[in-house]
């Protein structure tokens, strides 16, 4: 059991920014900040102002509207820890959109989070039990232009997660399943010519929804959403008729506040925990603003690149960074991809640069099918 639950350590610990010095940022549902798709993955995790694509339900829903296909559905299976072993920890996705009309268009997605298996062993090694852990949310969105250059999208998404096999091993600790709504406001705005020529940027404010409790306890003792607020712009050169090169930068922001620091103190580190855990989800969100952390500290950045030859064939790199009090993520990432007869195959690998000893991150693979 000891090497399962090392495993979804590092989950948690990866995902959420766990980090030194006591800052730390924990949500629920971490696994929805991790990029569901190759295409993206292939650029550093951009996605908030490229193209749209059939992944735009978890970048920038209303990116939708501008799309030059009609209907765009996808699959992607990304392979997680595979550096430590995890064989059965991995991330899969479907989504897609499809226009109503010039003036608006629908996007759907799921996406399924396996932690592995976990087998509860007795003190003599006998198996007690085996649970599988896992997460998954169902969203929706709706979306319209403003006008001719300008569109805005809501989403709505069903979040699930089971984390236990209903108390077994845990004394019932730890909930058998806990469940929440949250929802996205996403903006795109096309300033590109006719030609695809130009710049586009979007904004999308994501996972913004009540907290989720992990816990038979207290109903007080509850995590926050991984609320995101995310900008990102998107410069097309059209290099010839058939050749096209994009750059694109997003900035993230986590719009959740810091744990109170350590005092030393037993009594005040409980007191402010609770006061912690009491705050609102409004509150939060503008308290991750100011919480002590540093404001600039606090945000992450991704730049990727996208070379596209007549639809047949896309090459791309990336690269993404964050404060190493919040979680060090950095990687560079590469991505191809193929396209035959309105069927694409996408393809990306990550190489991380911060912790290069066995880094967690290490041989991540993600895969993409996409039908138009």
């Amino acid at each position: 059991m000891k090497k399962q639950l090392i495993i979804i350590i590092l989950i948690s610990s990866f995902a959420t920014g766990v980090t030194a010095q006591n800052n730390i940022i924990t949500t629920g549902v971490p696994y929805m900040r991790i990029g569901a798709d190759a295409r993206a993955g292939g650029m550093g995790d951009v996605g908030v102002a490229t193209s749209a694509d059939a992944a735009s339900i978890f970048w920038n829903s209303a990116k939708s509207l501008f799309a030059s296909k009609p209907l765009h559905i996808g699959l992607n299976y990304t392979s997680w820890f595979r550096e430590v072993g995890a064989n059965d920890i991995y991330l899969m996705s479907t989504s897609g959109y499809k226009k109503i009309n010039d003036q608006s268009s629908i996007t759907g997605g799921i996406r399924y989070f396996s932690q592995g298996t976990i087998k509860v062993t007795s003190p003599s090694g006998d198996i007690l039990s085996v649970y599988r852990p896992r997460d998954w949310d169902l969203s929706f969105g709706y979306n319209r232009k403003v006008n001719a250059k300008l569109g805005i999208g809501v989403t709505l998404r069903y979040i699930n997660s089971n984390l236990s096999a209903g108390g077994n091993g845990s004394s019932g600790f730890y909930a058998k399943s806990t469940n929440t709504v949250a929802g996205d406001i996403s903006l795109f705005y096309k300033g590109e010519n006719e030609k695809g020529a130009g710049l586009n940027w979007g904004l999308n404010i994501s996972n913004l929804g009540a907290k989720m409790s992990y816990k038979n306890t207290a109903s007080t003792d509850k995590d926050y959403l991984p609320a995101n607020l995310a900008l990102g712009g998107n410069y097309n050169w059209v290099l010839n008729e058939k050749s096209k090169f994009s750059l694109a930068i997003d900035v993230n922001k986590l719009l959740v506040p810091i744990f109170p620091q350590a005092s030393g103190n037993s009594t005040t580190d409980s007191l402010n925990m609770i006061e912690y855990r009491k705050g609102t989800v409004v509150n939060s969100w503008f308290k991750s603003f100011s919480d002590g952390g540093g404001f600039f500290n606090s945000l992450s950045y991704s730049i990727g690149a996208e070379f596209n030859y007549n639809h047949l064939f896309a090459a791309r790199i990336g690269y993404y960074t964050e404060d190493k009090n919040r979680g060090n993520r950095k990687f560079f990432s590469a991505g191809l991809s193929v396209y035959y007869n309105k069927t694409g195959l996408h393809l990306s690998y990550l190489v991380p640069t911060a912790n290069s000893n066995r880094n967690i991150l290490a041989n991540t693979i993600r895969l993409g099918l996409v039908f138009e």
